[in-house]
């Protein structure tokens, strides 16, 4: 006679609620499918003359989709840039680097890891348009930032002046300079109108 047919998983776990079984096709759907319902799923057929079971294995996969985005930055020159980028997705995605649509390699100053990306010593040819690229076997998806460089005169405007006193002759006085600059400036000393040379003081 016809055999009755029903579901079940074979980790032992629940159908999802969800689930909707029409036993007159044999049929099981499960909407939405979700990453917690993938398993093995097994239908089972029987009548007065037996049983039989057919197994299938369910397996979720999804295309990434970005949990952690870059944006675009603007920093001084011999300054440190530093982007990361995640996406979700199954399997996991892997990364990769571009700056104005060409590959980016690890090198020197530029060091990849996964979705990161930093960059030490920034100078201006570093500047352009960068693009963190997340992909599986189901999917790319680009994610795009500015990266800016500029450069500082220099600027003393926080930098403490303080008024010197010599107490012991003899003694030693340390007067420091240090602008805000970038790039790095080169210093040069002045009393009064007369430029110091280094000697034996």
């Amino acid at each position: 006679p016809v055999p009755t047919i029903s579901w079940r998983r074979a980790d032992g776990k629940q159908l999802p609620r969800k689930a909707r079984r029409h036993r007159s096709s044999g049929l099981l759907e499960i909407p939405n499918f979700q990453q917690e319902d993938a398993g093995l799923y097994e239908c089972v057929a029987e009548n007065v003359r037996g049983k039989n079971v057919a197994r299938g294995q369910l397996t979720f996969y999804a295309q990434p989709s970005w949990t952690q985005q870059i944006h675009d930055v603007r920093v001084a020159i011999e300054e440190r840039v530093s982007w990361e980028c995640r996406a979700s997705g199954r399997p996991k995605p892997s990364y990769r680097w571009l700056k104005d649509g060409e590959p980016l390699l690890p090198q020197g100053r530029v060091q990849l890891e996964q979705g990161s990306l930093t960059i030490a010593n920034v100078s201006l040819s570093d500047a352009g348009m960068y693009q963190c690229v997340a992909e599986n076997r189901h999917g790319v998806i680009f994610a795009s930032a500015e990266l800016s460089v500029i450069a500082i005169g220099p600027d003393f405007s926080k930098t403490l002046l303080k008024k010197l006193t010599l107490v012991k002759v003899g003694g030693e006085v340390i007067i420091e300079c240090k602008p805000k600059a970038s790039p790095r400036p080169t210093y040069s000393w002045k009393k009064g109108k007369d430029i110091l040379r280094e000697n034996e003081r």
